[in-house]
This record gives structure tokens, sequence and C-alpha cells, in this order.
């Protein structure tokens, strides 16, 4: 009999979902906007602490929207963290801008700061200054903001902060997404709340969010007709998925909550074994930071854990009917980006190298931890 399946990061509806989504039906806004996407809007900005908020149907679609009101064009450079979804880089390709992919320090696995400046001084010495930067808060822990805002402002480049993974976390109380000129939110439905798929473009800047509601909905000008002065896109979020996200940002605190327990529960099960010779590593918090915990992951070298390897775990899970992945494969890597420029330490393949994460939602329950630490009882045993 095959065992039910547990996923890596698997949607947690509440309650009053269904309400609002009754509602659009009741009241016949089932068309883009509406006033759940008003209310979503307002709910974000609260939430993140920002002044305005645009909805949208994807966190890509966020990214690409901010590198347009940036005016990246083809030829124009985009500095981008290299270990993150392709998603987080893909927008730039769309605009015919060339990525440069800067590499992780290792304390938080984001954008290395050291390397970001190393980078900008050399580009400013070549008369090419990138037009934006993208760091990413990997698996929901804050990427180092101050550092990296600073050096940004020195010269004079925007940040656009990907907080997809992140939505929740936070630097001394600061929300992940307000610190640079944009932040990015998605809502896909692996996240740590989601909307089945969507995302959210999140700035202070008034002139720039509307100005993205306008080219997210196929850049309509103000006429009676159907006039269109400037090329547009189809990428506002629906007032039903945005009723789902009322629904969801209101339990974000509890899925938070959840998800860090999640985190906790795992550090004191290999605590026991990492004293029994094994050493397994997690993405620790630096002081002041608070990650939402998206996903818990581990880094297993083998040297240090009796041979026993990352994808030796993820194998005999795989066996188990229980989804882990690889950390992401980081965009110097991807034979899509082979031929672009960027900055290393090493850092973000040697994560790659050993790096897995864990069965993370929200609504994990008691049978299903059970299953992944037999899972690794086994495994350890086996190992001695």
């Amino acid at each position: 009999m095959t065992k039910s399946k547990i996923w890596l990061s698997s949607p947690h509806i509440g309650t009053n979902e269904l309400q609002y989504v009754n509602e659009a039906f009741a009241t016949n806004w089932i068309a883009p906007l509406g006033p759940h996407v008003n209310a979503f809007e307002q709910g974000l900005q609260v939430q993140t602490q920002t002044k305005h908020a645009a909805a949208l149907s994807s966190g890509t679609s966020a990214i690409h929207l901010a590198l347009i009101l940036l005016g990246v064009k083809a030829g124009d450079t985009v500095f981008c963290q290299s270990i993150t979804f392709s998603a987080s880089a893909n927008p730039i390709a769309y605009q015919g801008a060339i990525p440069v992919f800067i590499d992780s320090e290792s304390d938080t696995w984001n954008m290395d700061p050291a390397l970001l400046k190393a980078a900008l001084q050399e580009t400013k010495q070549n008369g090419k200054l990138p037009k934006a930067i993208i760091p990413v808060h990997l698996y929901g822990m804050p990427a180092k903001m101050q550092d990296i805002i600073s050096i940004a402002n020195e010269y004079g480049v925007p940040v656009i902060e990907d907080a997809a993974e992140a939505l929740g976390a936070n630097i001394d109380g600061k929300p992940c997404g307000s610190f640079g000129e944009f932040g990015v939110l998605s809502f896909n439905g692996n996240k740590i709340i989601t909307t089945s798929g969507g995302g959210a473009l999140i700035s202070d800047n008034a002139e720039m969010i509307e100005k993205a509601r306008f080219l997210a909905t196929q850049a309509r000008d103000s006429a009676p007709h159907y006039q269109h002065s400037e090329i547009g896109y189809n990428y506002r979020m629906s007032n039903i998925l945005a009723g789902i996200g009322r629904g969801q940002l209101e339990v974000l605190n509890n899925r938070v909550a959840a998800r860090r327990n999640n985190n906790e529960r795992y550090k004191q099960y290999f605590l026991s074994h990492n004293n029994a010779g094994f050493d397994i590593r997690f993405q620790e918090e630096p002081d002041g930071y608070n990650s939402n915990r998206w996903l818990t992951c581990i880094l297993i070298d083998p040297i240090t854990n009796n041979g026993l390897t990352r994808e030796e775990i993820r194998l005999a899970m795989e066996k188990e009917n229980i989804e882990t992945r690889p950390l992401w494969k980081p965009m110097h890597q991807q034979p899509v980006f082979a031929s672009s420029k960027n900055y290393l330490n090493g850092v973000s393949d040697k994560l790659f190298e050993n790096g897995l994460c864990l069965p993370s939602g929200s609504n994990l329950t008691e049978d299903e931890f059970d299953r992944i630490f037999s899972c690794f009882d086994k495994l350890f045993s086996s190992q001695k």
C-alpha cells in the first residue's frame, strides 16, 4: 500500500477564505479588480509597513514591472543574487537586459555585501553601473539589507527586494520587502500564504505603484474606447484570488509561528544526533533577524557526517513518499545563464552541493513528523 505523500510545503487553507470567495460570487465580482483586491492591497501595506501595494498575477510579474518602472532596457545590466529561484532572474532577460550574478555570504546564505561592493566598484570604473540590484531573502531568511542598501545608495543604484519567500520575516521589526525601492511578494501555492497563484509589488512610491497598476491592466488609456499608448501586460490579480489572500493574510502570524516551530523541532531532533558523531547544520538567524522559516533547510557535509550525503537522504525520503528538495541551483550554474558574468566566492556552490530542504508546511501532522524522523533514524543507524 502506497503511503500518503508528505509535501515540502503544501497550501494551508483556513476558514475565512471561502467566506470571501463566496462573497465575490454573490456580488458577481468575478473579473480582475474589485473590493477584495483593494482590501488585500491595504492588508499587505499594513503587514509590510509600506504605503502602497499592487496585487498582481505572480511574484515574477512584480519583478518584471519593477524593472520596467526603473527604466531597465535592452543592453542594461542588473545585479541579481545567484542562489535563488529562476523567477528572480528571468524578468531581466524579458527586458533584453544582462544579468550579473552575485554570490552569497555564509551567515544568511544571501547576497554578499562585500562581493556586491566589489562588483559595483568594478563596473563604475568601467563606466557602466547596473540599473538595479535584486537581493533575495532565501527561504524566508532576511538578507543583510542594511549593508546592501547602504552600498547601493553609495553607488546610486536602486534595489528591488525579492521577498517572495519572506512575507512575515523582519530585521529588528522592519518587515522584509520594505527596505528597497520596491519589494516583491509571491503567493504561489507553496508559499507561507497563498492565493493559489499571485504576487504583489510594494513600495512607498505612490506614483510608481500607480504606474504598475496601469501597466498591469494592459496600459489602457483613459478613453471611452480601447486606446493604448504604451505596451501593457495582463498582470492584475482577480477579485476571487484576492478574497483567498484576505483570508490567508488574517492567519499569517499563525503560519509563521507554525513554521518556526517546525524548524525548532528539526533542530531538537538533530541535536541528539549531532552529539552522536553527526554534524547537521542549519540556516541560522543573526541577531535581530526574524525568519518566517518558510522552509527548513539543512547542510550535510559527508566529510563530517560519516559519508552521509544530501542525495542519499533525498532518495531515502523519496522511497517513503516524503518530498525533500536540494537547495536552489545557483543561477551561475544554470545552462540558460551559462554566459552571464558573475562574482563568486564558492558559498552558493557549496550550499547547493550539501543543502536539502525538508518538509516544512504549517499543516504538518504528528504522524508525518514521525515518518520523517523514522526515515532519518534508519539513515543515521546505517551510517554508524
